[in-house]
């Protein structure tokens, strides 16, 4: 399972890489070439799209870990099942902090 999930974020690291030389253009460029209002649109719906799909696939692999070992000590000592979802409710704050920042994008467009 350990393999498969840094298989998973060794192609995203990949996939970012990749495509961090086709978002480089600056908009001078992008003037020049005569596509500017279509090259910026397409850059933020992807933009928004990486944000919000790699943040809710961080934080749901964080709540899968985080939730498993919360509910083993809650099984173990009740009285710190509050404490820890606490840590569950963190790591579901990073998919609603993405999805506002992909909010944002969208309404540049």
């Amino acid at each position: 399972m350990k393999r498969q999930g840094k298989k998973i974020q060794l192609a995203l690291v990949g996939l970012l890489a990749s495509a961090a030389p086709a978002m480089a253009q600056t908009a001078t460029e992008a003037a020049v070439a005569g596509g500017s209002d279509s090259v910026r649109t397409l850059g933020l719906a992807i933009a928004a799209g990486l944000t919000m799909g790699l943040s809710v696939i961080g934080s749901g692999m964080a709540v899968g870990r985080i939730g498993a070992a919360a509910m083993g000590a809650a099984a173990e000592k009740p009285e710190l099942l509050t404490r820890s979802l606490l840590f569950v409710a963190l790591a579901e704050g990073l998919a609603v902090l993405g999805f506002a920042i992909a909010i944002m994008l969208v309404q540049k467009i």
